[in-house]
């Protein structure tokens, strides 16, 4: 288990008239832990929040709890385990009904979420209250090398009315024509599965904690890769390799493959890595309309605070500042997401360049194709995206059949969710 990095950061006292409006809790002074995983830049860009909210309330002093995301879910686990979990906690929706059903977060009813799309609020709630308020969305599509598709005299496709199968036609053209690259590569899971059951009006998991299809699904969708290794997208070997890099050293990061499946806000990071200005695709569908391609705003991630916080009025007016204002908006910009918070999207749309905007402007421009959110994901759900990336390589490496590995896939999905 890797620890997080700890860095205290006590901010001045004061009079605490001397801040902006909206003061909880009077003028006690108020100690607060806040705890979130991410890059350098993140950690530099979340202390200038900070300090700024501090000096608007400076009764209220936040000290934070930071470390990379391999380590974070272990040391939270452990901080729950022992009643010391941090006041205010950066939370993926995949461990939101875990830490949620078992009473340890705290009902956010005090956080104004008015200015938030419905969807985007409910990605934070379940049946008992909402304990998650996002911080942005982002949508997974694939991410496209232009250079290599100029490479291979390919033109990019019309991505409004592609189907899988212009898809998988247009992925073995670039790799027969590339000299050392591949049209595509694996699926990035559990998304892509997600992409696949949802324009099959399925989930993976259902509101009611259970598995949302069943194995004649999960081996058509084995089959459809298993069908494009075979016409020249990289082999198992090299798949299982991308599946555990990250985008800086992945096939899309170092310029081997023409298109992959990624979230949005990562195409600023993978167009660094690459040296080329990549660019963004829906998703194809099976009837080529993009209404039915099954893509969905995801929550980048979301704001909780822990139900055993000593202070649920001033987390919340934390939570609050970071999701609403326009002033951590601008710093924030799209690190976490496009901001789910509507007046401060617009707010930093003007502030946007490259890559940002490039996202910014996608997520927008696919809004009234989406067919609403997910559900929250069912505990347990956690261990899935494992699960399905081993089953997917034991057809890949021929040591299971599509339908085999789906059938002994779903009985150990089950066995998680339970």
């Amino acid at each position: 288990m890797t620890s997080l990095s700890a860095v205290a950061l006590t901010a001045c006292g004061g009079d605490a008239d001397g801040g902006g409006g909206g003061e909880a809790g009077g003028d006690e002074d108020v100690q607060l832990r806040f705890t979130w995983w991410g890059s350098d830049s993140r950690h530099q860009t979340t202390q200038e929040i900070i300090d700024a909210f501090e000096e608007e309330h400076p009764h209220i002093s936040i000290s934070a709890e930071y470390g990379d995301w391999s380590g974070y879910w272990d040391q939270l686990a452990t901080q729950s385990a022992g009643g010391e979990m941090p006041d205010i906690i950066q939370m993926d929706d995949k461990y939101l009904r875990e830490y949620a059903d078992r009473g340890a977060l705290l009902d956010l009813s005090d956080v104004d979420v008015s200015e938030f799309d419905q969807d985007s609020v409910d990605n934070g709630r379940t049946e008992d209250g909402l304990f998650g308020i996002t911080t942005g969305i982002n949508s997974l599509a694939l991410i496209a090398n232009p250079e290599l598709f100029d490479e291979a005299g390919v033109e990019i496709p019309d991505d409004t009315t592609w189907t899988w199968d212009d898809f998988a036609e247009i992925s073995a053209e670039l790799s027969e024509n590339l000299d050392d690259g591949y049209g595509t590569n694996d699926p990035n899971e559990p998304g892509g599965f997600q992409i696949w059951l949802r324009q099959q009006d399925q989930h993976m998991t259902t509101d009611e904690g259970e598995l949302g299809f069943d194995a004649d699904d999960a081996a058509e969708y084995f089959q459809y890769y298993l069908d494009l290794v075979d016409e020249g997208i990289p082999s198992a070997a090299v798949m299982s390799e991308n599946q555990s890099s990250g985008p800086d050293q992945s096939l899309l990061g170092t310029g081997q493959v023409a298109m992959a499946p990624w979230w949005t806000n990562q195409i600023n990071g993978l167009s660094e890595a690459s040296g080329v200005d990549l660019e963004l695709l829906r998703f194809p569908s099976s009837t080529g309309s993009a209404e039915d391609n099954g893509m969905w705003y995801k929550s980048s991630m979301l704001m909780s605070a822990s139900a055993t916080t000593d202070h649920p009025e001033e987390a919340q007016l934390f939570i609050d500042y970071f999701v609403n204002s326009e002033e951590a908006g601008l710093l924030n910009l799209v690190d976490r997401g496009l901001p789910g918070n509507n007046s401060v999207r617009e707010a930093i749309l003007p502030e946007l360049e490259g890559p940002d905007l490039t996202s910014a402007e996608f997520i927008e421009e696919i809004e009234d194709e989406l067919a609403g959110p997910e559900p929250v994901p069912s505990l347990g759900f956690s261990g899935l995206q494992d699960i399905i990336y081993r089953y997917e390589m034991e057809v890949f490496f021929d040591r299971q059949s599509p339908e085999d590995a789906a059938e002994n896939m779903i009985s150990e999905m089950e066995a998680e969710l339970r």
